[in-house]
């Protein structure tokens, strides 16, 4: 289950990268599938510099929290985390967009995360071997 762990982990630090980097480079071109159809244009367009950052730097600390094996801070983050889908959830909800994304892809993601975050917190840590003292 671990190996199952650290696979689910590493792709959930990896998506808001790959996703991120997307609104943040070509935003008008990524922005239908988050599920608003109506998107900010002009100088309102910012808005995707903004949810790009957002995103990568949650897969930024997931990931750094993961390499410096701190399992269970990864999955006490990973829990919190798992408020923005839940609010971008609620956001797509709220704006009229289909509930197919708002449940497919948002509900989906943090029911994900919740379940990732629940593995982590529920690992033992392996014990730590004690050395004699030396006088």
């Amino acid at each position: 289950m671990r190996r199952f762990t650290t696979v689910l982990t590493v792709l959930l630090g990896i998506f808001p990268l790959t996703f991120g980097s997307q609104f943040l480079f070509a935003g008008h071109t990524i922005a239908p599938s988050f599920g608003i159809a109506e998107w900010p244009t002009g100088l309102a367009s910012g808005y995707f510099a903004v949810k790009g950052i957002r995103d990568i730097v949650i897969g930024l600390n997931l990931l750094t929290l993961f390499a410096l094996r701190q399992r269970r801070a990864t999955g006490i983050l990973m829990a919190i985390t798992t408020l923005v889908p839940i609010i971008d959830m609620i956001t797509v909800f709220s704006h009229g967009g289909p509930a197919a994304t708002a449940l497919g892809v948002h509900g989906l993601t943090a029911l994900v995360m919740l379940f990732d975050a629940a593995l982590l917190l529920r690992e033992r840590q392996p014990a730590e071997v004690l050395q004699p003292v030396h006088s």
